[in-house]
């Protein structure tokens, strides 16, 4: 029987966090990726929900949270993760984070080693100087209204080929909007953590699973902003991670796949 999963704010000084949290067990924190929010883990939350205590946060900036004043660094990001732990007076917690959330789990795990159990890195893709410098500018413009509202076909198409024409199309726009007017708060712009990455990620010290998508890049090498042989460096800098491919798995493959990807955690986290 699937989980009630309830919604709730955290107060910070920047501004409120919405989270979502539901369960009881051994706590995991889900981070989401950019520009999406706590949304991109709706059918996975109830499934893990049946054996933790889980909880999803809308990064700050993006979903439900307030806009903060200032552009977040992964750094602040991951205060906010362990502010939101404080709050619910977890001292240790699993973390699962998606692409953009994944840089940010694995700041956590570098910087608070005692805060964290394990750690799963979704689709946490690598780019060279040229391709961090494309995503850099993209994320300081933001998305822009247009007065004719092309922006909101704009929006559909840029995923249709790879979500198609469906519910999960609809809410990834929602989300997208949720942006419009305002700088995309990825962290990875903020300081070129990118570039730091590498560094941070060999600070980490827990049992860590790499997940990805056998078709994650697809989206990301038609753009050139992300190439296949840049994809290693997690394996190199964790040399103690293990590594599992999902088999048709997408940069959406939580949505998409979340009993697949379920299963995946749950014998990560029972095993380690």
């Amino acid at each position: 029987m699937s989980q009630r999963i309830k919604r709730a704010f955290l107060d910070t000084e920047d501004g409120q966090i919405l989270y979502r949290i539901g369960g009881e067990g051994e706590p995991i924190l889900l981070l989401h990726m950019t520009p999406r929010s706590s949304d991109e883990f709706k059918e996975l939350m109830p499934i893990l929900a049946d054996k933790n205590l889980v909880i999803a946060m809308d990064l700050m900036g993006l979903g439900d949270s307030d806009k903060p004043k200032r552009v977040y660094s992964v750094a602040d990001y991951a205060k906010t993760a362990i502010a939101l732990l404080d709050e619910l007076g977890i001292q240790k917690a699993s973390i699962f984070g998606s692409l953009t959330g994944a840089y940010i789990a694995g700041e956590v795990a570098a910087a608070y080693p005692n805060r964290v159990d394990k750690l799963i890195l979704c689709n946490v893709i690598g780019f060279d100087e040229q391709e961090q410098d494309i995503i850099i500018k993209r994320y300081s413009q933001g998305y822009h209204i247009k007065e004719d509202g092309s922006h909101l076909l704009e929006q559909w198409l840029s995923r249709v080929n790879y979500i198609g024409n469906g519910e999960l199309n609809h809410r990834c726009v929602l989300d997208d909007l949720k942006c419009f007017g305002s700088p995309i708060y990825p962290g990875l712009a903020a300081g070129n953590y990118f570039l730091l990455a590498e560094e941070r990620f060999r600070l980490i010290k827990c049992p860590t699973l790499i997940l990805s998508g056998e078709k994650a890049l697809e989206p990301l090498e038609k753009y050139g902003l992300a190439k296949a042989d840049n994809q290693s460096w997690t394996q190199e800098v964790i040399p103690h991670s293990q590594r599992v491919e999902l088999e048709g798995g997408t940069l959406w493959m939580v949505n998409q796949m979340a009993a697949e990807i379920f299963k995946v955690v749950d014998d990560f986290l029972a095993k380690n």
